[in-house]
């Protein structure tokens, strides 16, 4: 079997870029961005910066390092961040808070985009008596291992006074933010006025090929200008990939539609083999297996057989995600995979 012929679920950063998108990275003016000379990474700045109500962003090589560009920001080394025990930021970064920032961490448990303010309000720590004082709290939107679940904005505006009264900050890990603007109408602006910081993904969901912004008040960015250098990430003529983010965000938000249609349309498949994780509201489909005569690996292999590919998160946890590369014949095949797969 073929590559084009396999239907790849695993994420929404396998995607390559469209034609459209590849045009536009080759015919992309650029400059040397460590001097700040590259136009095109000066424009998407710009952009990304205005549509979420900040005064600046700056361009990143991952979602990882921005994230820890921005919380760097936020915390001093020996002082703590708040987050959810399965937020991207202590899951997925292999301990880069710790390691670069020197970050203690401190989660609540996790629960996805359920968050209840008062549990974190609760949980913050003053000054004084040697105790780690706390510095700031993260969220992230949409919630990545909490299936793609969005964190309500009434509940964003109840952290937001959380945050203020207790003199912290606010930080969003805003990878797939653009599938909560589309699942709810949100502006972008409305959710960049509550955060001190976000980090925004324009490889996840928007399907360029590289690349993540932090985006914040003009001071911050500065500094973070040189955090980004100290951490490896400064590039020179990075408008080429730059180029691309614009191109995604000028083509590819508003069909992110398509894509939760799709997962819907995997859920209701999945559900009557009671695997259906959580009710499934953009492009991430997550599936417990507990009570499954399969576990993970085992289903995985299964579909890989088949030509799907699937990814496995634990023992009993898979996960499948709908992305740009996928048409509604690829959706299609994969759920006569599926549940060929789970009915056996």
């Amino acid at each position: 079997m073929t590559v084009a012929e396999l239907v790849d679920l695993r994420s929404d950063t396998v995607t390559r870029p469209t034609l459209g998108m590849r045009e536009a990275m080759a015919a992309a003016e650029v400059g040397d961005d460590v001097y700040g000379e590259d136009p095109t990474v000066n424009a998407l700045e710009a952009e990304v910066a205005a549509l979420f109500g900040h005064e600046a962003a700056l361009f990143a090589p991952s979602g990882s390092m921005a994230n820890q560009i921005a919380l760097q920001l936020l915390v001093p080394p020996g002082e703590e961040l708040l987050c959810d025990a399965d937020a991207h930021v202590v899951t997925y970064e292999i301990g880069a808070a710790a390691a670069y920032g020197g970050i203690s961490s401190r989660t609540w448990p996790a629960v996805g985009a359920d968050i209840d303010p008062e549990v974190v309000a609760r949980m913050i720590r003053p000054d004084g008596y040697f105790a780690v004082p706390t510095r700031a709290i993260a969220v992230e939107q949409t919630h990545n291992r909490g299936g793609g679940g969005v964190i309500p904005l009434a509940t964003l505006r109840e952290l937001r006074g959380v945050a203020d009264d207790a003199g912290v900050a606010l930080h969003c890990d805003g990878a797939r933010i653009w599938h909560a603007h589309v699942a709810d109408g949100v502006s972008l602006t409305e959710y960049g006025r509550l955060f001190d910081t976000l980090s925004v993904c324009l490889s996840k969901g928007l399907g360029a090929p590289v690349g993540s912004l932090v985006v914040g008040s003009a001071e911050k960015i500065e500094r973070a200008r040189m955090i980004r250098k100290r951490m490896g990430g400064g590039m020179r003529q990075a408008g080429i990939l730059a180029a691309a983010g614009r191109y995604a965000l000028a083509h590819h938000v508003d069909r992110l539609a398509e894509d939760h249609a799709r997962a819907a349309r995997l859920a209701e498949a999945v559900a009557p083999f009671g695997v259906l994780a959580t009710t499934v509201r953009t492009n991430l489909v997550p599936l417990d297996l507990t009570k499954h005569a399969l576990d993970a690996r085992a289903l995985a292999a299964a579909a890989r057989e088949e030509g799907v590919l699937i990814s496995v998160l634990g023992p009993r946890t898979a996960r499948l995600v709908t992305h740009l590369g996928l048409d509604d014949d690829a959706v299609t095949r994969a759920v006569a995979v599926l549940t060929e797969v789970l009915s056996a």
